[in-house]
C-alpha cells in the first residue's frame, strides 16, 4: 500500500506566501507524474499543477507565475511554493501520485487526504 501525507497548509494573509509538501511512503518502486489539484468551497476539484519524473511541469493559468511545483525523487515528496496568494486561493489541497509499486506492474493514483489553505486578511 501507499500513503500520501500533506502538510504546510494554513491561514495566510493576501499577498502572503506558503510551502505544501506530499510525501509517498510505502510499496512504491517507481513514482512518475506527482501533482497538485485544489478544491474551493462549493466548487469542483481542478488542476493545479503537475511535475513528471523528469522535472517538466504545467500549471493552471490562474496560478502561473505565482506557484512554483517541485519534487525531491530521493524522498517521493512533492512541494509547491506558492507566493503571492489571493483569496481565491482559498480551497482544500489535494496531492497524488502515479504510483508504480512493483517492476513492470501497473500505474496507480495515490491521493493524500488534503490540506486547508486560507488566504485571508
Amino acid at each position: 500500500q501507499v500513503q500520501l501525507v500533506e502538510s504546510g497548509g494554513g491561514l495566510v494573509q493576501p499577498g502572503g506566501s506558503l510551502r505544501l509538501s506530499c510525501a509517498a511512503s510505502g510499496s512504491i518502486f517507481s513514482v512518475n507524474a506527482m501533482g497538485w489539484y485544489r478544491q474551493p468551497p462549493g466548487k469542483q476539484r481542478e488542476l493545479v499543477a503537475v511535475i513528471q519524473s523528469d522535472g517538466s511541469s504545467n500549471y493552471a493559468d490562474s496560478v502561473k507565475g505565482r506557484f512554483t511545483i517541485s519534487r525531491d525523487n530521493a524522498k517521493n515528496t512533492v512541494y509547491l511554493q506558492m507566493n503571492s496568494l489571493k483569496p481565491e486561493d482559498t480551497a482544500e489541497y489535494y496531492c497524488n501520485a502515479d504510483v508504480r509499486t512493483t517492476w513492470g506492474g501497473r500505474i496507480y493514483r495515490y491521493w493524500g487526504q488534503g490540506t486547508q489553505l486560507t488566504v485571508s486578511s
